[in-house]
């Protein structure tokens, strides 16, 4: 019984490593046939179809979400065309040589109707082909125009109105440009410091300037009013005038007062200008 039991043990040993190759075989063949033929497209992609025997690139046929199967020598590639994000930071130079360090963010996705286009004109990595080289060119462009001050002071404003035509240009490579932002743009300190410090005393100027117009525009005010008092009355009752005007005001005032009010011989309040001889 125990010599049965031995050879079959053999017997079944022999016929185990006889059949692990085999198999091995078969289910790395399946794997790959499997993975090769049958594709998955996840939300927010597309699929483009190539035929190794029939035109290549189907670019009318593009594939949406699910699952789809193809011969093993066939392929599809699949493109996300969602809103994506890349960032990049470069340096580029003003007119004189000044070195401006910029920080950007661009959102895009691939026009979804021309996906099979943009995989035969351009493949997949369209970012770095594309979109980043377009618009670092232009920023490199804009700001070698541009003065360090220019830079600091509408830097952003000028690089979005240049940018905008970048978004036209790539727009005509079959890609979406939602936005590009510019997250920082910084001058090296010692200009900046420079500059601020410039824009203060301007400010500065200016504030002294309209203080000084400000007295002027006063001052120009009291000499006519004087004049217009003056032509409106007799030389001999301005000094009651402005006697009576001094007297209004000291009474209207918050101080407490006490005061005994006369008059001279001329009818000129005797607080404000007592003739010799005259009684107090």
């Amino acid at each position: 019984m125990n010599e049965i039991y031995q050879k079959s043990k053999v017997w079944l040993r022999k016929i185990f490593v006889s059949l692990v190759v085999p198999l091995l075989i078969v289910l790395f063949v399946a794997a790959y046939f499997v993975q090769a033929i049958a594709v998955t497209i996840l939300p927010g992609e597309k699929g483009v179809f190539w035929s190794r025997f029939f035109g290549g690139t189907q670019v009318n046929n593009i594939y949406s979400e699910g699952m789809k199967f193809i011969l093993p020598w066939d392929k599809i590639y699949v493109y996300n065309v969602r809103i994506q994000e890349i960032s990049s930071e470069l340096d580029v130079l003003t007119r004189r040589g000044l070195q401006v360090n910029v920080w950007l963010s661009v959102r895009y996705n691939p026009d979804p109707r021309m996906v099979g286009v943009l995989h035969q004109k351009v493949g997949p990595d369209y970012p770095n082909t594309v979109i980043m080289p377009e618009i670092e060119s232009v920023i490199r462009e804009t700001v070698g125009t541009m003065e360090a001050e220019e830079v600091y002071n509408e830097g952003r404003e000028v690089l979005n109105e240049a940018l905008g035509k970048a978004i036209e240009q790539i727009a005509q490579r079959y890609i979406v440009v939602d936005d590009v932002l510019i997250r920082k743009l910084e001058l090296p300190p010692v200009v900046a410091d420079a500059i601020q410090t410039k824009i203060k005393e301007k400010q500065l100027v200016e504030a002294h300037e309209h203080i000084a117009e400000r007295r002027r525009v006063d001052g120009q005010g009291i000499r006519d009013y004087n004049d217009i008092i003056a032509k409106s009355l007799a030389d001999d009752k301005i000094l009651k005038w402005h006697g009576i005007q001094a007297i209004k005001a000291f009474a209207e005032s918050d101080n407490a007062k006490n005061f005994i009010i006369g008059v001279g011989e001329n009818g000129i309040p005797i607080i404000l200008n007592p003739e010799p001889g005259e009684k107090k």
